[in-house]
Order: C-alpha cells, then sequence, then structure tokens
C-alpha cells in the first residue's frame, strides 16, 4: 500500500465511513491513477477537468458512476491533500429519473419457487418479506431475529443506522425451520459445507457471498420465463410497491425500509398499480360534461 493510500485510508476510517464506501473511493482513485500512469498527488486541476470529461462525455457513465468517482475523487483532494479546486465544485452528475423495475406478487412467487437450493429460497424469502438490502439479509445473526416480538434487528443498515422491521408469521417459521437444518450459533445463512471446513480448522466461518446470492436469483429469474431486468435488490423495490398498494401509510414504509428522506420512498408512489387505478375515473371526470 502506497503511503498516499494509507493516508486516504485513514482520513475515511477517521470520518466513520462504511468499509464499503472507503473501497470505493479507494477504486475509483486507483482508476484515476492508472489513467495517467501516475500518482494522483502529482496531478493538476486540468487533469483532474479532463478526466471528468471523459467519464462524463467519451465513457458516458451512468449518473451514480459519475457521482462514485466525483465523491472519491472530492475526497482525496479536498480532504487528504487539502486542495480545494472550483472543477471539484462544479462537477455535477446528469440527472437521471429512473424508476425500479418491480415484479408484481404473482412474479415474485414464481421466482423463490423457482430456487433450485433451500438457503437461498429462504434467503431471498426473507430479503422479500421483510424489505431488506442484499447484505442486511445475507448478514443477518440469530440474536437478530426477536421471535417473541415478530421483528427483525437491522444493524449497521445503509448509512450506519439500525431499524426494526416486521416479519411475517409465514417467513418468521420458514427461517426457523431452515435454521434447524445446520444451527449455526451466528450466522441465519451461513456459507457453504466448504467454508464450514475451513473454519473447523480455526477459520471463522463467513456468511453466502453476495454474487452466490444474486447467481441463485438470476437462475430463478430465467427459469421461471419472466422477461423484467430484475435482479435481487428488485425484491425490495416489489416489497415496498406492494405494502403502498395495500395501504400502509407512506411514512410507516419510511421506516421499515430505513430511509432518511421521505422523498426516497415516493418513488414507490409511481409504481403501485392500485393507486393509479384509483386516478383512472377522476381523469375520466375531467372530460365530462365537455
Amino acid at each position: 500500500m502506497t503511503p498516499l493510500r494509507r493516508r486516504m485510508t485513514e482520513e475515511l476510517q477517521l470520518r466513520g465511513y462504511a468499509s464499503r464506501t472507503i473501497m470505493a473511493y479507494l477504486r475509483v482513485v486507483s482508476q484515476l491513477a492508472r489513467f495517467y500512469q501516475t500518482s494522483p498527488d502529482r496531478l493538476t486541476e486540468p487533469q483532474i477537468r479532463e478526466y471528468l470529461l471523459h467519464l462524463s462525455t467519451e465513457r458516458k457513465v451512468a449518473s451514480s458512476t459519475f457521482t462514485q468517482a466525483l465523491c472519491g475523487i472530492k475526497f482525496l483532494y479536498e480532504q487528504t491533500l487539502n486542495r480545494h479546486w472550483p472543477v471539484l465544485e462544479l462537477a455535477r452528475p446528469k440527472h437521471e429519473e429512473r424508476l425500479p423495475v418491480v415484479l408484481s406478487r404473482d412474479e415474485v412467487q414464481r421466482v423463490l419457487a423457482a430456487v433450485r437450493f433451500p438457503v437461498y429460497r429462504v434467503c431471498l424469502t426473507l430479503i422479500y418479506a421483510c424489505g431488506l438490502r442484499l447484505l442486511e439479509g445475507l448478514r443477518l445473526q440469530v440474536p437478530e431475529i426477536d421471535g417473541a416480538r415478530k421483528l427483525v434487528h437491522v444493524r449497521g443498515g445503509k448509512g450506519g443506522k439500525d431499524r426494526l422491521v416486521p416479519i411475517p408469521d409465514a417467513a418468521l417459521a420458514l427461517l426457523r425451520q431452515y435454521w434447524r437444518t445446520h444451527r449455526d450459533p451466528m450466522w441465519l445463512f451461513p456459507a457453504s459445507a466448504r467454508a464450514r471446513r475451513r473454519a473447523a480448522r480455526g477459520d471463522a466461518i463467513p456468511p453466502i457471498h453476495p454474487t452466490t446470492l444474486q447467481r441463485a436469483f438470476g437462475q430463478a429469474l430465467k427459469a421461471s420465463g419472466i422477461q423484467k431486468r430484475a435482479h435481487v435488490h428488485t425484491l425490495r423495490h416489489s416489497y415496498a410497491t406492494h405494502l403502498l398498494e395495500a395501504g400502509v401509510p407512506i411514512v410507516l414504509l419510511q421506516e421499515y425500509l430505513g430511509h432518511s428522506s421521505p422523498s426516497t420512498t415516493a418513488i414507490y408512489t409511481h409504481l403501485t398499480r392500485e393507486l393509479r387505478d384509483k386516478a383512472v375515473d377522476p381523469i375520466n371526470a375531467l372530460m365530462h360534461g365537455l
């Protein structure tokens, strides 16, 4: 590790950034260094401007990718190197408003039914039933399931926030039934038997790897015949949409999802079929008598 990388890592850690954010910021700075074939502390403001233009106009990266690159580069120069360049305040990602893909209730059932192995089926079912993010579901631990109160204690969610999410009776029963097949004292979804054999030699047992669960979902989606471009996070979008359709107040849904702003949760109002259907009569009434 170079002294600059170590220093930036320490600065990020001191400010309490999540490990995934730290890795993402270090990655974008490494990409900048490879682009110019030199250490980033030797670059000038015009070169940073040229690189950001390259991302935006030549590579045409997505808005989220540009935002991540800008945030990582901005942290390096402003916080680590104490260089406050105007271009870092001027640059902005292009504005995009894309609605997430949502599966219907029937489609969710078809996908989950097509998951071959019980460990993946139970984990994906829990992610949908509780509106969890991918890593939140994979890293759930046994003490975080409050069976008596029928709640899941999600610890260290996005932004480092904890939250309580209700778990449906059927999902709780399914989870208990599955846990009895392995009885791991820590993880609800421990890794494969191979990983457990390594643990027998003294290594800690990890939970299922994210890529493994994503692959299982992709295979089930293909087997179900559903043509939507869905992924594991689509289950969370579907959860939110289905609860809104069922009449759950958006303020309560915001709490379940762990959103900081109600405007983030409000995107699901654009996706609910029932809410759109309720607007049909008033829209038709606009033409009454004309």
